[in-house]
């Protein structure tokens, strides 16, 4: 079992929390720091509460070479490039970590990163990160994940590319080192990812197996899949942000703009707050409405000694009467007194 309640850095995760919003920076600060500033500042008054960065550098990432295994795979955005080409386009320098992880603090957020190696975790531990986020791509890295598991501070994982015993060897890892405070994201790594690939249930899927707080790590256009995990039980969504979906930049394009990602961000907190408590007591409002529910009532006049029938009482609205599960037990009665139309009916009016 992990732990239902984790804190990063002011923020607590966790059942009955507010979603933790994250604003991925990536690579779209297309090599520009005031850019990457810039996105920080839009995060902000977009909503989100974290701003998260990737911590690595083409060489601690990859190697320089050009054989088939080091090529991008596939027809995607990324196509017909070395690994290492690309991510020296993509990493953010590190000596702009700092800077970068000051001003999210200032505008109050958290701040946190996913590093690649071990070195890349020993320089985010002298920035003091207050969490870590395990790419997909290296849930399978169990040295790295147990030297982060060793810190003792949450870690939260995507599972893109990962099998069911890939997450498990990954838990256990963590279980090992005693660090039991785990987050769990649903992702797809395809970018962007069309919709018909989500597979959103296996949320519930992760939560209920493994035993952790869930949340979505999303790559779909728009806020929509998002909105769909806060009702599956999410805790946290990762969602890619940029100035200008146009700007050309490695992962611009598959990335939400700010006027998209504040939308998102009151989409969420309307279905948290739609959401409720799993309870059956009415609201003021439902009790009063409920006044207009059925009942049984006198509808036509009836004299003194005059049977029930179908005819003359049926359920109807208002509540005012007799609950209609005594209909077929008063049918036979007969009125003790008069009864006018519009009466509710009511056992003393009975023989």
């Amino acid at each position: 079992m992990f732990a239902k309640e984790i804190k990063i850095g002011n923020k607590t995760v966790g059942e009955e929390k507010p979603c933790m919003i994250v604003a991925e920076l990536s690579g779209n600060h297309n090599g520009d720091y005031n850019r990457a500033i810039e996105i920080i500042h839009a995060a902000k008054e977009a909503g989100a509460d974290a701003i998260k960065l990737q911590t690595y550098t083409a060489d601690t990432i990859t190697i320089d070479c050009d054989k088939p295994w080091f090529m991008t795979p596939g027809d995607g955005l990324w196509a017909g490039r070395t690994l290492h080409n690309l991510y020296e386009e993509a990493y953010t320098p590190w000596e702009w970590h700092e800077g970068l992880f000051a001003e999210a603090k200032k505008l109050g957020m958290e701040a946190f990163s996913s590093p690649f190696d071990p070195t890349s975790v020993d320089y985010l531990e002298n920035l003091n990160v207050p969490a870590y986020k395990i790419a997909s791509f290296e849930i399978n890295d169990i040295p790295l994940i147990r030297k982060i598991a060793k810190l003792g501070k949450p870690i939260i994982f995507a599972t893109g590319i990962a099998y069911e015993e890939d997450i498990k060897l990954a838990l256990d890892t963590c279980k090992e080192e005693g660090n039991d405070q785990i987050i769990l994201l649903k992702c797809v790594s395809a970018y962007p990812t069309p919709y018909n690939l989500v597979n959103l249930r296996m949320m519930e899927d992760l939560r209920d197996k493994f035993d952790c707080l869930i949340g979505l790590s999303d790559h779909t256009p728009g806020g929509t899949i998002p909105v769909g995990s806060i009702a599956l039980g999410g805790h946290m969504i990762e969602k890619h942000l940029t100035l200008n979906r146009s700007a050309g930049g490695v992962d611009d394009a598959f990335s939400m703009e700010p006027a998209e990602f504040a939308q998102m961000v009151k989409e969420v907190r309307i279905m948290e707050e739609a959401l409720g408590q799993r309870e059956y007591k009415l609201t003021d409002k439902q009790i009063k409405e409920r006044s207009l529910s059925r009942s049984l009532f006198v509808v036509e006049d009836i004299k003194a000694g005059e049977e029930i029938t179908p005819q003359n009482v049926r359920s109807i609205r208002p509540h005012d009467g007799m609950h209609t599960k005594h209909y077929e037990e008063v049918l036979g009665k007969r009125a003790v007194r008069d009864l006018e139309k519009g009466t509710p009916l009511a056992w003393d009016m009975l023989g």
